[in-house]
């Protein structure tokens, strides 16, 4: 991510368009590429990480090898590190610098078959010292990273007694726009197969709306251990936009639990699969099952594009309760501390809360 001025610049047009790249071609085609996920060991992280990669790797040939090939796969949340119950330094060595060795070998990849291939992945970053950071990444046709976005906020109060330390844009934002501005707090790419967003965050449909304010056709979302079909239908459905979201599959294999690093599966629960597209106005265009899968589907982007529109929201009815709402905490936080542990991060966060009551 290259440092930029803060100085705010225009991020939504007044007239309903949006900025863009010429496209390579009118009809794209793109990909949900479901597969497992595999903790990775955090005292000795180099033989899983590895064994990650070239499943992932492998995947991306397999994904491209029949039906067609697709401009852009989108994998799920955590394909190379996985994703597991670690101790902070133990998350630390599991993480992957981007771009690093793992982002070159996917490069490879894009290079080989002319796609872009998005994925989630924790990571550090020699200029955030002490962070874990959950990123998205984005690896183009020339192999190179094309962008690394950070996630914009944790859920908060879903686990008992305990939350995320990851270091998210929220959780950092003064120091985050002071080195690179607010139009990277939601980013949109612009690319040759259609403006892009990347998302790991559920639950926050204004992060959503913002995305679509500022231009997205396509936001990529994922998943690890489940998602709300809901949440990622009604993303469409309400930006009139295409959605994809990519969930990790069933384990089927007991290589997937050595070392006692098993992902718990729920398929019965909607725990796993169920990976899926959808196009504007929430219409479901592919759905995977519980198991490893590839869905495509075409997208005529450039038909979409030439009637597509940001959305039309009536925001002078709603700003003045959105200038009166304060939320739960502060931003910025973990820029004055930063938790050990999950449990820590929990106590950090009741501590900082305005509510009268944090769960």
């Amino acid at each position: 991510m290259t440092a930029k001025s803060p100085t705010p610049e225009q991020m939504v047009r007044e007239d309903g368009t949006y900025p863009t790249v010429p496209l390579r071609k009118d009809n794209i085609m793109v990909a949900v590429v479901q597969t497992r996920v595999n903790g990775v060991n955090g005292d000795n992280p180099e033989p899983d990480r590895k064994a990650n990669l070239d499943y992932m790797l492998e995947s991306i040939d397999i994904a491209q090898g029949y039906g067609g090939k697709s401009d852009l796969l989108l994998f799920h949340e955590f394909p190379i590190t996985g994703f597991s119950v670690w101790t902070r330094k133990q998350h630390e060595n599991v993480c992957i610098q981007v771009p690093g060795p793992e982002t070159d070998a996917v490069g490879e990849k894009c290079k080989q078959h002319n796609c872009y291939v998005v994925f989630g992945t924790y990571a550090t970053d020699p200029d955030w010292p002490g962070h874990i950071l959950h990123l998205m990444v984005m690896i183009g046709p020339d192999g190179k990273v094309v962008a690394k976005h950070w996630k914009q906020r944790n859920v908060r109060g879903m686990f008992p007694g305990s939350e995320g330390y990851t270091s998210v844009i929220y959780d950092v934002y003064d120091q985050f726009v002071e080195m690179y501005g607010l139009d990277a707090v939601i980013p949109v790419e612009k690319t040759d197969i259609g403006n892009i967003a990347m998302s790991a965050v559920q639950f926050e449909p204004e992060l959503f709306r913002c995305m679509a304010f500022k231009g997205a056709e396509i936001i990529a979302r994922v998943a690890t251990g489940g998602f709300e079909y809901e949440d990622m239908r009604l993303t469409s459905y309400h930006n009139s936009l295409y959605t994809m979201i990519t969930n990790n599959s069933l384990s089927m294999s007991p290589s997937s639990g050595k070392s006692g690093r098993l992902f718990f599966d729920e398929a019965s629960h909607g725990g796993s699969g169920r990976s899926a597209i959808f196009g504007p106005r929430g219409v479901e265009l592919v759905k995977c099952g519980p198991f490893e899968q590839r869905s495509l589907t075409m997208i005529p982007m450039k038909s979409f594009r030439e009637k597509h529109r940001i959305p039309d929201v009536h925001m002078e009815i709603y700003k003045p309760v959105f200038d009166q709402y304060k939320t739960r905490y502060d931003h910025s936080l973990y820029l004055k501390y930063l938790p050990t542990s999950g449990h820590d991060a929990y106590k950090y966060f009741a501590k900082n809360s305005r509510w009268t009551h944090y769960w």
